[in-house]
């Protein structure tokens, strides 16, 4: 049995989530004009610094703009968000996400992965492939989901890395908490083996500098997770 840590939230923190919230459930429309700051702050009883920095972050999420003299409104976040609208859309819909949204995030993996292990295969050097092959034997040793899941992204970030493609690796990294939702889920449902073992077959293809099978190996098990016996929603 494995337990989280327990912290509590910051006043910050909740008034984050409340706005957030109330924009993702469609209480509050896109398009609305909030409140002002200091009607904010009695209404939630927190300091008017509380609700600036709130609002900024919320801003930085993609979820409010903020017009100078005009206000603050609720951003179109699903036509113009950013990695950080994605990441804060899989906290709160990580649960219910459906069919089609999974698969979206998938098909994106689908894409940077074969472009990663084309590159590895093609650009990594021996040093690189033994580095992989310790990484992928990390996946195996560990010992709960939380350490399985960071295990593999180190082993599928230094994939990027080694590849010698100086942007994937920036990639990879932010698209970590959305990928860590995902297996953790994956994890839940089927067993951190199973993230192990396809590590593993992806590592042996990649060592192996077989294209092709890194790619199939890629498009199993991802395939597997939309339509077949490992699905994930």
């Amino acid at each position: 049995m494995e337990f989280q840590k327990l912290s509590a939230p910051s006043l910050k923190e909740l008034f984050i989530r409340q706005i957030r919230e109330s924009i993702l459930s469609g209480q509050v429309s896109v398009g609305t004009r909030l409140p002002p700051e200091r009607e904010l702050a009695l209404q939630m009883q927190v300091s008017r610094a509380v609700v600036n920095s709130g609002l900024t972050e919320l801003e930085h999420q993609g979820f409010l703009e903020i017009r100078p003299r005009q206000g603050v409104f609720v951003a179109d976040y699903g036509r113009n968000g950013n990695i950080s609208t994605l990441n804060a859309i899989m906290e709160y819909h990580s649960e219910t996400l459906g069919r089609a949204e999974i698969r979206s995030i998938l098909e994106v993996r689908r894409a940077l992965e074969h472009l990663a292990t084309d590159a590895a295969i093609e650009n990594a050097s021996a040093e690189d492939m033994d580095c992989l092959e310790r990484l992928a034997a990390n996946v195996e040793a560990t010992g709960s989901i939380n350490q399985t899941i960071e295990a593999a992204f180190a082993f599928h970030h230094e994939l990027a890395v080694v590849g010698s493609n100086s942007i994937l690796p920036l990639i990879y990294i932010s698209f970590k908490p959305v990928v860590s939702q995902l297996w953790l889920r994956y994890c839940r449902r089927y067993g951190a083996d199973s993230l192990s073992d396809s590590t593993r077959a992806l590592a042996e293809c990649v060592i192996a500098r077989d294209r092709e099978a890194a790619r199939r190996c890629t498009d199993e098990q991802l395939d597997n997770c939309i339509y077949g016996n490992r699905q994930i929603y």
